[in-house]
């Protein structure tokens, strides 16, 4: 009898053991099968996934170059503005200059009166010794 219960528990041990086996590679199955899906739906997802991130590089890169343009422009118009500064500078200078070559020239010609003032009356003085 305990041989008889230690057999049917042998058996009943061995069918368990084959049951779990079964059930192990049925699942095994489910998740190969499952697995093979999952590596397509993968590698779709992944170019789905490149595709965007190259889209956003490509449109990244045209805001860049877009930035890049304004930036030239703007350091194109700054050299433009301080050309016509230096040049407003030297126009400054130059009408500087003007003003007081204006004020020398009319210190000049008052001196020049003067000096013409007294050349006539030095021949004045000259004339009036010869007739006397």
């Amino acid at each position: 009898m305990v041989r008889m219960k230690r057999r049917s528990t042998l058996v009943t041990l061995a069918f368990l053991m084959f049951m779990g086996i079964a059930v192990y590679f049925r699942l095994w199955a489910i998740d190969y099968n499952i697995s093979l899906d999952d590596s397509d739906m993968l590698r779709r997802q992944f170019d789905i996934a490149n595709r965007e991130a190259m889209d956003e590089s490509a449109e990244w890169r045209q805001k860049y170059d877009w930035e890049v343009d304004r930036a030239n422009k703007c350091v194109k118009e700054l050299q433009v503005f301080q050309e016509s500064s230096r040049k407003a500078e030297n126009a400054s200078g130059i009408n500087h200059k003007f003003a007081v070559m204006q004020k020398e020239n009319a210190i000049l010609l008052e001196r020049v009166e003067t000096l013409k003032r007294e050349l006539e009356e030095e021949k004045l003085k000259c004339k009036s010794r010869y007739m006397n």
